[in-house]
């Protein structure tokens, strides 16, 4: 199985029905009922929950965080154009997504026949079409909110996407590139002419997603204690980063902000760390991937503590007020 985290194409997904391997056959056969899905003519509405699912839909409220944090730490306050980079970055993270189980519809047929791919849901050629469609609204959406000079940023981080997904996923390369999409992610919100300011934000989440990436290489077949222990260690050493980082924006210095900064950091810690010390106590598949799916949900109040540490408190609100809801979400469709 190619490795899953924090990537624009997460690998292993657990369905409300448990996990690919729960049924009844052999290896790659198809779940119950998924013949007959697969022969009658879905409708429209059967079609869109399709595609939601092989995009993750739900998964996306952990990136529009990036770019908010990418602003926050170049100075810029939310606004239309904020608000589109964002957008583009979830249609981003999307793609990802749908080329992700493109390149891997074999391996998913094996391991995760309840995939829209392999279950007969969803064609391969519309898989990547959607793939293909969504990175050009992407990168249309991301000129319209900010000019040209957004491709500067949107250009790379789509190639990182693709490069990730059709050939590093797979390789020992994999995290690194996967942390360099993460950062480009966030110097996509900063704009590209502020890129200098956000540098820190961006090799902070970078490290989180290096981090926890690596560790969802064990997710099939568990690991050796000092795998978890790393990512516990580098959870540490984000929390500390970013606890000890000062934004260029002067509002909100006072109380507010170092309660919404230590807020975020609790939670971060509460949601990766806690998980990752479960690991390191029983580094069996399941608690790697619990630890996995922690990490990518941690993500949003660690954002949240990089944007309320740059000086915008209120911009940091909404990602707190989101972060209930995408743990509720990820209980139906797992982020990993």
């Amino acid at each position: 199985m190619r490795p899953s985290a924090l990537r624009f194409g997460p690998r292993a997904v657990r369905r409300a029905g448990g996990d690919a391997g729960s049924h009844n056959g052999p290896p790659g056969a198809p779940r119950p009922g998924s013949a007959v899905r697969a022969s009658a003519k879905p409708s429209p509405g059967r079609r869109l929950r399709d595609l939601a699912d092989l995009v993750r839909a739900p998964a996306a409220f952990t990136v529009p965080g990036d770019v908010l944090a990418g602003a926050a730490a170049a100075g810029r306050r939310p606004g239309a154009s904020v608000a589109g980079l964002a957008a583009s970055s979830v249609c981003l993270y999307w793609a990802g997504m749908a080329l992700n189980d493109w390149a891997d519809r074999d391996l998913d047929a094996v391991e995760r026949p309840e995939r829209p791919i392999p279950s007969g849901r969803v064609s391969a050629p519309l898989a990547l079409g959607t793939a293909a469609a969504l990175t050009a609204v992407a990168l249309g959406v991301a000129a319209a909110a900010e000019g040209r000079r957004a491709l500067t940023v949107a250009v790379p981080l789509a190639a990182t996407v693709w490069g990730y997904d059709l050939w590093a996923g797979s390789r020992s390369v994999g995290p690194a590139v996967m942390a360099a999409a993460r950062g480009l992610d966030v110097l996509l919100g900063a704009g590209a002419d502020r890129l200098r300011p956000a540098l820190p934000a961006a090799a902070i989440v970078a490290g989180h997603t290096l981090a926890v990436t690596a560790l969802s290489r064990a997710e099939v077949t568990g690991a050796e204690p000092w795998l978890p222990r790393g990512t516990l260690a580098a959870t540490g050493a984000v929390a500390a980063a970013t606890a000890f980082r000062d934004g260029p924006a002067r509002q909100g210095r006072g109380r507010g902000r170092r309660l919404a900064l230590a807020g975020g950091l609790v939670a971060y810690g509460a949601t990766a760390g806690r998980a990752q010390a479960r690991a390191v106590a029983d580094p069996s598949p399941g608690k790697i991937r619990g630890a996995v799916g922690a990490g990518i949900l941690g993500l949003i109040p660690l954002q949240a503590a990089l944007t309320a540490g740059a000086g915008q408190v209120r911009s940091a609100l909404p990602l707190a007020a989101v972060f209930p809801l995408a743990r509720a979400l990820s209980r139906r469709v797992s982020p990993t």
